[in-house]
């Protein structure tokens, strides 16, 4: 025999899937379009989670938004960031009555309130 045959030779055997065919891109209702921008406008909406929730990838949802914008149909919020924030001091004392202030208005409530009640005029006063 010769000496080339008498070497030990390893193989490696490679083994591939095909790869799956590219699926056709969904078409999407220009009414679908703005529904999902504008939960992505949505206060504490995030563009990432609403996209992938919809089987989008989220690139093409931040150029639905950015052709919104440029197109005038939605506006950033930025009225309530040109509204300069109040804040109010102060002091600790010992008594049950609570004052909370919300614009111009102020509400009282003593210490034996309920609480599910409190919450209903605070929300009274925050829609006036």
């Amino acid at each position: 025999m010769s000496d080339s045959m008498s070497h030990h030779r390893t193989f490696e055997i490679l083994t591939a899937e095909p790869v799956p065919t590219r699926r056709k891109p969904r078409h999407r209702s220009d009414e679908e379009k703005a529904r999902l921008v504008a939960e992505a406008f949505s206060p504490g909406g995030n563009v990432s989670a609403v996209a992938r929730s919809e089987g989008l990838d989220p690139s093409q949802l931040y150029a639905w938004r950015r052709k919104a914008l440029s197109s005038g149909m939605v506006a950033p919020l930025t009225e309530g960031a040109s509204k300069p924030a109040k804040f109010t001091r102060f002091d600790a004392m010992g008594s049950d009555m609570v004052e909370i202030v919300i614009g111009d208005a102020v509400v009282r409530a003593g210490g034996d309130v309920d609480p599910d009640r409190l919450v209903r005029i605070i929300r009274a006063v925050r829609k006036a």
